[in-house]
């Protein structure tokens, strides 16, 4: 596989707690760094990943998993507009969610069942990737770390101190051993 792995960013980290800036170089350098995103999302087993978890201040993300139907769809997005479904249309999927910035403990996260993506592939071609299921609240994850923000900003305030708690937790026990 193309690609080096790069370790990924914790939270904590500022550029893991700050908008990214848009990509305005399509050159090379841009298909270097979605080939180490998918080789250090694929090392860390996850299925998104965004340039920031690898401590890249661009608004890229990468991805591959399954939609509602299970088909696996997998892509580069570069500066992703997020679509969500009227309020009307909206129907929410109350599921576990993780992130590899936060390793180890998962929470539940209610988000949109359906989401769209606007931007560009690695070339500057235009690119649209309409998710349900898992790809849904894959796009929507990546899209927020490039603002800036994790899942765990999501949660209410109790939920995320037990998060961020069992992550410290597991930290000093992996460091301990």
């Amino acid at each position: 596989m193309a690609g080096r792995v790069r370790p990924i960013t914790l939270v904590g980290t500022p550029v893991l707690h700050q908008a990214c800036r848009p990509v305005d170089d399509f050159g090379e350098a841009l298909r270097e760094l979605a080939d180490d995103m998918f080789a250090s999302m694929y090392e860390a087993e996850g299925v998104g990943l965004a340039a920031n978890q690898i401590g890249v201040d661009l608004r890229v993300f990468v991805y591959d998993c399954p939609d509602a139907d299970g088909e696996r769809r997998k892509g580069v997005v570069v500066n992703p507009v997020l679509e969500l479904p009227a309020l009307d249309d909206r129907r929410l999927d109350d599921d576990e969610e993780g992130c590899l910035s936060v390793p180890g403990p998962h929470a539940r996260l209610a988000r949109p069942d359906r989401a769209v993506v606007h931007g560009f592939d690695v070339t500057g071609t235009e690119v649209t990737v309409e998710g349900t299921g898992l790809l849904a609240r894959c796009l929507q994850h990546e899209t927020d770390h490039l603002e800036g923000r994790l899942y765990i900003d999501r949660l209410s305030a109790r939920a995320r101190k037990k998060v961020l708690k069992e992550y410290e937790a597991l930290r000093a026990e992996s460091q301990a051993s």
